[in-house]
């Protein structure tokens, strides 16, 4: 069975898409294993439409993009792939425990304010009394302006007892130049910010092989 790696969240734009992407193409780029990185957003449709403007462009494209509707569409064939990357949709809490029951590891982006911590962490509550497992729950941090915040973020999340990545991905407008052209995070025209993604993305790798 491949390893099943989801990003979710019921708030929209905190960065599931970003890291899925992120984390994708990272692994396609540097290893053999084949990947699989599903777009659940049937509507949105952030990601599918991501990876057609990165083959229009001319870019290697980061693994076997598909979307989909459900999570049984997702392991239908599973066997064939060696990473699973889930994109969830937000605001879909009955289908979010439906994928985590099936992830290896779940990742929820948040940004530093109260605003977005709140909710996250009571989501996260809620997966744990379905029967989600703490240690296959993770936060990244997203979204950072100021280290002071990065802190006080960490220390929320650290009281609610989860987990956090090491690193985070700062508020930068060339991240978000990056998806327009087809690109990640760690394709940026800016080694500076290149290294901090790549760094945050290493950091979730390691934090699968963890849990492996």
């Amino acid at each position: 069975m491949p390893t099943v790696i989801a990003f979710v969240s019921q708030k929209g734009g905190v960065g599931k898409s970003t890291f899925s992407r992120g984390l994708a193409r990272e692994i396609s780029a540097n290893s053999s294993l084949k990947v699989k990185l599903v777009d659940l957003d049937t509507i949105q449709k952030t990601v599918s439409d991501w990876h057609a403007k990165r083959l229009e462009v001319g870019l290697a494209p980061v693994a076997d993009v598909q979307i989909l509707a459900t999570i049984d569409q997702v392991l239908a064939g599973a066997d064939s792939y060696d990473v699973i990357i889930i994109d969830a949709p937000a605001r879909a809490p009955t289908g979010t425990r439906e994928i985590a029951k099936h992830a290896d590891l779940v990742v929820q982006p948040t940004g530093p304010a109260d605003d977005d911590l709140i909710p996250a962490i009571r989501e996260f509550n809620g997966l744990v009394k379905s029967g989600i497992p703490k240690n296959r729950l993770v936060f990244v941090l997203n979204h950072i302006a100021t280290e002071a915040e990065e802190l006080a973020a960490r220390n929320m999340i650290a009281e609610a007892g989860y987990n956090v990545l090491d690193g985070s991905l700062t508020e930068r407008p060339a991240y978000r130049t990056a998806h327009n052209f087809g690109r990640t995070i760690t394709e940026t025209n800016y080694k500076t910010l290149n290294t901090r993604a790549d760094a945050l993305i290493q950091s979730l790798i390691n934090q699968v092989s963890n849990n492996g």
